[in-house]
């Protein structure tokens, strides 16, 4: 009999599901159709509320905006690669920055680790207008970059350009550019901190006087302008302090200043016309030989100021020892101990300048002037 049963139990079990079953379908729409009678025929939007006009602030920072935004530039770089299956050449995008127009003959400035690696450059106007860069000339040691660009002049806004001397730590300041591709993006601070150093992000040389602000800058905000509350230019934004690689609350920007002074060499010349002593120094990495203080003179090149000044090299011996020449210990009445000392006092003199060098050799003490020289490429 278990074999009979077991049927009807199955049965008597898919009836009671089906009717309980039926019963909540019965029940729930009986319930949702007691709810849909309760709501009304037509269902509006909420009223707005009334809001003033915006503050005083908000208006300076829209205008503010509105005035400097033409002028900022969108930097796409290319490189040539060759396709695996057709092998034609094609160019594809390699990376992205920002930049900002100097004049009205077209000339953007940037910071050169944004074009550095790249073949071919495009730049992309407020008006979303795209024109071909040609590069007009580079100072690596600053990180600052000149490109070309021909545009008709009506496209053309140049950035009003202010002053790094005079700014004051607390002050506020505007950034501009296209972080992660986002186009015009507007982020604001403070000035944190006035005359940091940092490096090169090319040549590792040291960057004097830059602006420490915590306006947020991530990557595609490099060669974007740093703005005061007038407007002006007041530094490129060039770096940032982060672990992770994204804005971390440090920011850094050239001072405007030394913009000012090295782009227009870099369009007549192509270069920076940068003072030149005519030595290269003994890389000690920071271990200095026994009783040494100062930068070890390695070299003296033939007919420079160094040369011309009397400076003796370090030179090997007959025996193969090395015979220490001149050590430089200070210029310009400051110690130097290392190269990074000697390029800060450089980079204040212009070619023609004289610069007082304190040296020792062999434990002798003296003092030379240097005319300076230009620097070759």
């Amino acid at each position: 009999m278990p074999s009979s049963s077991a049927p009807r139990k199955s049965f008597v079990t898919i009836v009671l599901s089906a009717v309980i079953g039926a019963g909540v379908v019965v029940g729930g729409y009986s319930l949702g159709s007691r709810l849909l009678k309760g709501l009304p025929g037509k269902e509006a939007p909420r009223p707005i509320a009334p809001r003033g006009g915006l503050d005083s602030e908000e208006q300076r920072t829209i205008a503010l905006f509105e005035q400097a935004a033409p002028s900022v530039v969108y930097i796409t770089t290319l490189a040539v690669e060759r396709n695996l299956f057709t092998m034609n050449v094609l160019e594809v995008p390699q990376g992205a920055g920002s930049g900002f127009v100097w004049d009205e003959r077209g000339y953007i400035v940037t910071n050169f680790h944004v074009i550095k690696d790249a073949q071919s450059a495009r730049v992309t106007l407020a008006n979303q207008q795209t024109f071909p860069a040609q590069l007009v000339g580079i100072e690596p040691d600053k990180d600052i970059a000149v490109l070309k660009i021909s545009a008709p002049d009506v496209t053309l806004r140049p950035i009003q350009v202010g002053s790094s001397k005079d700014l004051r730590v607390g002050q506020r300041v505007y950034a501009i550019g296209n972080p992660f591709g986002f186009d015009h993006t507007l982020t604001t601070g403070i000035i944190g901190g006035l005359g940091r150093e940092i490096k090169s992000a090319v040549t590792d040389r040291p960057i004097q006087g830059v602006i420490q602000t915590d306006a947020a800058i991530n990557p595609g905000n490099s060669g974007g302008p740093l703005l005061d509350s007038a407007g002006r230019l007041i530094g490129i934004n060039t770096a940032i302090v982060s672990p992770s690689g994204i804005y971390a609350g440090l920011g850094f920007a050239v001072p405007v200043d030394t913009v000012n002074r090295i782009v227009p060499q870099l369009i007549k010349y192509g270069r920076a016309k940068k003072s030149a002593l005519g030595v290269r120094l003994l890389e000690t990495h920071g271990v200095h030989p026994q009783g040494v203080r100062g930068v070890i003179v390695a070299e003296v090149l033939p007919g420079s100021p160094a040369d011309k000044a009397g400076l003796v090299p370090l030179a090997r011996m007959p025996d193969g020892s090395i015979r220490l020449g001149d050590v430089i210990t200070g210029a310009e009445g400051t110690p130097v101990v290392d190269g990074d000392d000697l390029f800060r006092i450089l980079d204040d003199k212009n070619p023609g300048d004289k610069l007082q060098l304190e040296l020792t050799n062999a434990g002798e003490v003296r003092t030379v002037t240097v005319k300076l020289g230009v620097l070759q490429p």
